[in-house]
């Protein structure tokens, strides 16, 4: 019997082969790091998750991000108004504090570029420093595994053996030292 591909399948490959554009990769863990970012343990009262949805769909691969301007960031966060930007920064400094982003400002941009941490290297920090339960932990790992998603072990630079050893220069005794000067 021959089995027939579904529509759903088909459109799928069809703009796999077309190479669309406009839509962002995403790990399957984001789920679950949506709500760790949301958790008050983690962010405290500034809920971060908007404003990290709208950072990953803004990287090209590279995850860095040249920001265009805080105002178009803020409203695609869901901030507007006149108090839009400052409520953005407030959770962009929250992003940082935690691990998820580096920033370097350029002149009054206080966040010209953005460097999204790779999630998983961010969730094991957070974990290692004993603010992740190990209920969520365990759920975690469990969809990293299922879903063959990169683990911060690949992530982080491997650790060498490499002993360094000193250089010990040998004493010129004064004779030499006459030589020389000669």
């Amino acid at each position: 019997m021959v089995k027939t591909k579904g529509a759903a399948t088909q459109r799928r490959e069809q703009i796999r082969s077309e190479g669309e554009k406009g839509w962002f990769r995403a790990p399957r863990t984001l789920p679950l790091i949506l709500v760790l970012l949301s958790s008050k343990r983690i962010s405290g009262k500034l809920d971060p998750t908007r404003v990290y949805l709208e950072l990953l769909a803004c990287h090209r691969d590279s995850a860095i991000i040249d920001m265009v301007s805080e105002g178009e960031h803020s409203y695609s966060a869901g901030y507007s108004g006149s108090r839009g930007i400052r409520t953005w920064q407030e959770r962009m400094k929250t992003l940082e504090q935690i691990g998820f982003i580096r920033s370097k400002s350029a002149g009054n941009t206080k966040y010209k570029y953005v460097l999204l941490v790779h999630p998983s290297i961010a969730v094991k920090r957070l974990y290692d420093a004993k603010k992740i339960d190990n209920t969520w932990w365990d759920s975690y790992r469990a969809r990293q595994i299922e879903s063959k998603e990169t683990m911060f072990e690949s992530l982080l630079p491997e650790k060498t053996s490499t002993k360094v050893v000193p250089i010990k220069v040998a004493k010129l005794n004064s004779a030499s030292t006459r030589s020389v000067g000669k």
